[in-house]
């Protein structure tokens, strides 16, 4: 019975084979490849017509004339250049003058004088306040 349906299966997916084979030989029949390459020219064609359009319609009205950016380009370095040349020509400010501050000579200190008996009394306090 297994036997049976396996060969049952094969023959269906073999008769199935066939089919999508003669369907295939009947559409590659219909379609010649001149057929495709003048389909596919035709929409090259009709891209590059579409292109054209879509620049026309892209360039700003009432300017006929192209520019032409090597020429935009020099002229852009010269002005950039005369900017810069008017920069350097131009004087230059002196910076703000401050004076110096030079140090005078400090009057001496006066020598330490000699401890006090009030001193060394005080000294003796804060020590005895430590403890």
């Amino acid at each position: 019975m297994i036997m049976l349906e396996a060969a049952k299966a094969i023959t269906e997916t073999v008769d199935a084979l066939r089919t999508g084979a003669a369907a295939m030989k009947a559409m590659q029949k219909a379609t010649n490849i001149d057929d495709v390459d003048k389909t596919t020219d035709e929409i090259n064609e009709q891209t590059e017509n579409m292109k054209q359009i879509q620049d026309a319609l892209s360039a700003p009205l009432g300017a006929s004339a192209d520019f032409d950016e090597d020429e935009l380009e020099v002229e852009l370095e010269e002005l950039e250049g005369a900017e810069l040349e008017s920069q350097l020509l131009e004087p230059v400010a002196a910076p703000p003058v401050h004076p110096l501050h030079v140090p005078t000579k400090q009057p001496a200190r006066p020598a330490p004088q000699k401890a006090t008996a009030e001193d060394d009394e005080l000294a003796a306090l804060q020590a005895e306040m430590a403890l």
